[in-house]
């Protein structure tokens, strides 16, 4: 049957078999919102002098497609056909990166514009799809055509160009439609897409989450059919994406679709084996489980304007595998106990050494929280200058909240309604003075001096937070308003 299967399945000859509009259709002005003065000064520096030296050059991608949504992008990527050591003797201000594909950073100050020469389609693209072949992407430097780069990116939504000349939109695989339908659609064939590149999975249903698209059937299908090519994925580049969600805002809601859609059989499938053998309905219900509250408080405290390090999250993840593991220790070896649960997980996810080291540090502290005791005033003051205390108090924090546990909740009270000072955290997700995903700001470090009850489990508003409530303002920070990062515009694809 697979024999019959693939000698009928139609073979692509051309690009143009890929390409929804081979010749490129045009939208004009009077067809789309997007003008010149929308774009990047520096990006638009950057074409024109391009053009000037008698290349093509196009405003590609995330930016692009954020626009036509009415959102504002974080940064806009050019595309041409220069190579990149074409560009590189036109602008001094700039350097050659990556491996697997080689683009070049412009430098200007403050921001990196990215520029990609166009790239051309994987010969296996050209043949009839095989069951077994391994089609992972681990070399692409090869550089072809307009058409060919469109048709060889991931989604439609993000294959579409910007010529800044006449204000039009190029597009070639029907992304300009697929925007108006707030469709996402994988351009081509998607189970050899994904099999290219299996991170697009994750990708897709992040996109459709923050975007507020819809996955289109057959890529949904086909993401079902393809999860476990995952596993191929490298450890650095999945541990990247985690971290670049942990900062949307909207964890939960996209670990409901990545629930969905079958992606946690695979991802921190330990964490979520039993909830799945005995929750028939556990994509739908995900929200319900207990990872999933975890994660929606812990969305709610970063639109609080919290800060969450990444290390939270994941110990959010993995907190009942943490209490099974203390529950079953032997001879008091708590730390041991955990290692020899926990560092398999560690092991296939790529956890960094000081990662694991910290979470375990995490995990063995939650106890110590219930001891409130004042005649230990010295002790607690010894325990708040850990390095580890502020991911240890918050995970303490959001599981109290979570399980509506009124003793922890009030242990999680004693606890912060005495803290004065919080540690620098450069890698902290939320509210601070940084930049969250999206454009938000994040990071920093927060004066916690006053603070006030703002409702049951212990949580706090902060009044003196730089850039939250002051004269009767608004302390709560708009949504998710612009792309999210640069992963947007395919520049890792």
């Amino acid at each position: 049957m697979k024999f019959l299967s693939n000698l009928f399945k139609k073979k692509i000859g051309s690009v143009d078999d890929i390409l929804i509009y081979p010749e490129g259709r045009r939208f004009y002005r009077d067809a789309h919102p997007i003008r010149k003065t929308m774009i990047d000064e520096d990006a638009v520096k950057i074409i024109h002098r391009l053009h000037k030296f008698g290349y093509k050059a196009y405003i590609v991608g995330g930016g692009v497609r954020d626009l036509l949504l009415g959102r504002k992008p974080k940064d806009f990527d050019v595309v041409t056909n220069a190579t990149p050591n074409q560009i590189k003797k036109i602008f001094n201000n700039c350097r050659i990166i990556g491996r697997r594909f080689k683009i070049v950073h412009i430098l200007f100050k403050g921001k990196v514009i990215e520029v990609s020469t166009f790239r051309s389609l994987p010969e296996h693209r050209f043949g009839k799809p095989v069951e077994d072949q391994d089609y992972l992407i681990k070399r692409d430097n090869k550089f072809g055509t307009p058409q060919e780069d469109a048709a060889r990116r991931d989604f439609t939504i993000n294959a579409l160009y910007y010529d800044i000349r006449n204000d039009s939109i190029v597009d070639y695989v029907g992304g300009y439609e697929d925007i108006q339908s707030r469709q996402l659609r994988v351009i081509g064939n998607p189970d050899i897409s994904f099999r290219e590149d299996p991170v697009r999975m994750l990708r897709a249903v992040k996109f459709a989450v923050l975007l507020g698209l819809k996955i289109d059937k057959g890529t949904s299908k086909s993401i079902k059919k393809n999860v476990h090519e995952l596993e191929k994925a490298s450890s650095s580049r999945m541990l990247e994406e985690y971290n670049k969600i942990f900062r949307t805002w909207r964890t939960s809601l996209i670990f409901q679709g990545m629930a969905q859609n079958s992606l946690l059989e695979v991802l921190f499938k330990e964490a979520f084996e039993k909830e799945r053998r005995k929750n028939p309905d556990f994509g739908d219900k995900f929200l319900e489980t207990g990872v999933g509250k975890r994660l929606v408080i812990a969305d709610k405290l970063l639109s609080e304007r919290e800060e969450l390090t990444p290390q939270i999250f994941y110990a959010l993840l993995f907190s009942d595998l943490a209490e099974e593991s203390l529950t079953k220790k032997s001879g008091g070896h708590l730390v041991a106990s955990l290692k020899q649960s926990l560092e398999p997980i560690f092991q296939r996810l790529g956890t960094p050494k000081k990662d694991k080291e910290r979470l375990i540090k995490v995990f063995a502290s939650q106890e110590r929280f219930t001891h409130i005791e004042d005649d230990k005033a010295s002790q607690n003051n010894f325990f708040r200058k850990k390095d580890f205390f502020y991911d240890a108090f918050y995970v303490y924090k959001i599981n109290a909240i979570a399980d509506n546990n009124d003793k922890a909740l009030q242990s999680a009270f004693f606890w912060e309604i005495s803290l004065r000072k919080r540690p620098v955290l450069p890698n902290s997700i939320g509210g601070g003075g940084g930049r969250r995903e999206g454009g938000q700001q994040q990071g920093g470090r927060p004066n916690r001096g006053r603070k006030e009850k703002e409702g049951g489990g212990g949580r706090f508003k902060d009044r003196n937070r730089k850039g939250g409530r002051q004269n009767g303002e608004s302390a709560k920070p708009q949504p998710e308003s612009s792309s999210e990062d640069s992963d947007f515009n395919e520049s890792e694809d």
